[in-house]
């Protein structure tokens, strides 16, 4: 049964397979989509996992296209394309909605974090007020390394009561940072905030009361932490490193062999 909560700003998402949905083609014949007519929201934290190649991020994009994000991150305000790349799968996404209306938001996309940061860049050569990155900690976010400038962007353009859109957001970050992007994220929750985040990062998804999608063979399925592909095999190798090892590096040596 869906949970209802006061601070739910995205409620659902309705897959409508009308007229152009080919499940012969991409996106539609992604499994991560088979079966799936509505994907219900946590109101603190829901999680997208899967093997890449699983649909994960294209899933990502599409939501946060459908709520009106710009495909390659940002706010809504933002209106660039550095490369029109989106597949066009949110046309058949449809937000439930709740009541209440997010006063902020952000989607980040690991991958177009430059294109984001370039952006602000230009938009700040024409901008006859404040400067927007002023918005960002009044640094460049060129002149930061990644985990800086995405650290800027958690600090001080996250301001709360929003709805983030994350896709990935441990490519930037240590295992020390991850630990402190759980506590900023906490932070926003705190100030009624909503997360949707796609990631391979156990550290992350330890984010306790949140709901873990996984991406299998037959679709998406709801997923306790401890039963997740990331989790266990982090565990198994951590505990049993070794063993993982000599396995692994003896195949490969194996195969060297043979090639020889």
């Amino acid at each position: 049964m869906r949970a209802i909560d006061a601070k739910h700003y995205w409620i659902s998402a309705r897959f409508e397979r009308k007229e152009g949905w080919d499940a012969e083609r991409y996106p539609f014949n992604l499994a991560i989509l088979r079966n799936l007519d509505e994907l219900d929201f946590h109101p603190k934290v829901t999680f997208l996992i899967g093997e890449n190649g699983s649909g994960k991020s294209t899933l990502v994009e599409a939501l946060a296209t459908a709520w009106g994000f710009n495909p390659e991150g940002g706010t809504k305000n933002f209106n660039f394309a550095t490369r029109a790349s989106h597949s066009e799968l949110h046309r058949f996404v449809r937000p439930v909605r709740s009541v209440r209306r997010a006063r902020d938001g952000f989607f980040l996309r690991a991958e177009s974090y430059f294109n984001v940061a370039t952006a602000i860049e230009r938009l700040d050569e024409g901008a006859g007020g404040p400067p927007i990155i002023d918005s960002f900690g009044g640094v460049s976010l060129h002149e930061q390394s990644h985990g800086e400038s995405f650290f800027a962007l958690l600090d001080h353009r996250m301001g709360g009561a929003g709805l983030y859109i994350l896709d990935e957001p441990e490519a930037a970050l240590s295992p020390s940072r991850q630990l402190s992007f759980l506590a900023r994220m906490h932070e926003l929750i705190g100030r009624d905030s909503q997360f949707i985040i796609a990631t391979h990062s156990p550290i992350i998804l330890g984010y306790p009361d949140a709901w873990i999608y996984q991406a299998t063979p037959t679709g998406l399925e709801r997923v306790e932490y401890e039963e997740t592909d990331h989790f266990q095999i982090t565990r198994n190798f951590l505990n049993r490193r070794d063993v993982f090892l000599d396995v692994l590096l003896s195949e490969d040596d194996a195969g060297a062999g043979k090639s020889r």
